[in-house]
């Protein structure tokens, strides 16, 4: 499939930006020869550097981002930009512009709903071999907790149709943003794919915005609250039998003396034990009510994105005709008409 197939479609490139004023004039101008009809959105989230004017300079819409956090970004682009399909990188230069084709081919012949881009050679990130490590980690718990459905879960660099990023409710802040994408995908089972590209090197100059410890405890929470949110069963389940094995230490020696003298002569460990007992049994009962109810809202969640799909005879073949091909009513336009009149 060539970049003339994707002729039909409405691509918007969006590249959230904090401080890439050395880099983004080059990732813009690489996207602009990659995807020639797409649309370049680069979100200034309050920079400090030239960031905005290089972005305006190599021919991309710059819309300013005050929340700070990339998770707020990336929030307010999906809900400002209407487009078919929605490309999201980083504006430091390490990803790629030209597996972005290739990216939208996966797209859509595998009609999935979101491509991730994994990288190889992580560990040429400046030279930060602890992001590798602990993108290792990571990704180890996820497969773990949520499936297997992806080698490299803090990629930023992704393929959306319409429907999966009008139907995302992100509630995350910060860099954690593509860990609450992937389990979004994995709880509902949404169809998606991989590709796999290099990843490049940061410019002289330019320094990673992750903090290994800071950011990786905030992924680290997110991924525990959305373990909480998304399976409550399995949490809570190793919470109580974490209680229970601590009430069976403290009840082992107490039932032995008893056996052996017929008394209980520490009685608040015993009660302590059995408190303790009492509390795991609880949580095994609230964690079984609450799968119940997580369980609605996924069916929920699943309705609304259900909901966002092409209506009838919208959606064709991969490969010979565009896979989305939105109707809309003639004099009405969208934000991302608007800007782009506007821009022109």
């Amino acid at each position: 499939m060539t970049d003339s197939a994707f002729d039909n479609l409405s691509i918007a490139v969006t590249l959230p930006c904090y401080n890439e004023g050395q880099s983004i004039a080059a990732v813009v101008i690489g996207f602009r020869k990659a995807l020639p009809g797409a649309r370049i959105y680069v979100y200034d989230n309050n920079s400090s550097d030239n960031t905005s004017e290089q972005a305006a300079m190599a021919g991309a819409t710059v819309v300013p981002s005050r929340r700070q956090g990339k998770g707020n970004v990336v929030r307010q682009m999906f809900a400002d930009i209407d487009a078919d399909i929605y490309i999201m990188a980083d504006g430091d230069g390490t990803y790629d512009p030209t597996a972005a084709p290739r990216m939208i081919q996966v797209l859509l012949e595998d009609n999935a709903d979101m491509v991730v881009g994994t990288r190889r050679h992580i560990k040429q990130d400046a030279g930060r071999s602890g992001h590798a490590f602990g993108n290792r980690v990571f990704n180890a718990a996820y497969k773990a907790l949520f499936g297997n459905e992806f080698t490299d879960i803090f990629s930023g660099y992704r393929a959306f149709t319409r429907r999966f990023a009008k139907s995302f409710p992100a509630s995350s802040t910060g860099f954690e943003i593509e860990t609450e994408m992937s389990v979004h995908a994995s709880v509902l089972r949404l169809p998606v794919s991989e590709v796999e590209f290099d990843y490049g090197r940061r410019m002289e100059g330019s320094h990673s915005k992750l903090s290994t410890f800071r950011d990786g405890f905030r992924i680290l929470r997110m991924m525990g609250m959305l373990m909480k949110e998304t399976r409550p069963f399995l949490f809570f389940s190793y919470i109580a039998v974490f209680i229970l094995a601590a009430s069976i230490f403290l009840m082992a020696p107490v039932v032995r003396d008893y056996f052996e003298t017929g008394l209980v002569d520490r009685i608040p460990t015993w009660m302590l034990a059995m408190t303790l007992l009492l509390g795991s049994m609880m949580t095994f009962i609230a964690g079984v009510i609450l799968d119940s109810v997580a369980r609605g809202r996924a069916e929920q969640k699943r309705i609304h994105y259900l909901s966002m799909a092409p209506s009838r005879g919208e959606r064709y073949h991969a490969g010979t005709t565009p896979l989305i091909e939105r109707r809309q009513p003639a004099g009405h336009h969208t934000v991302s008409d608007t800007s782009k009149a506007k821009a022109q």
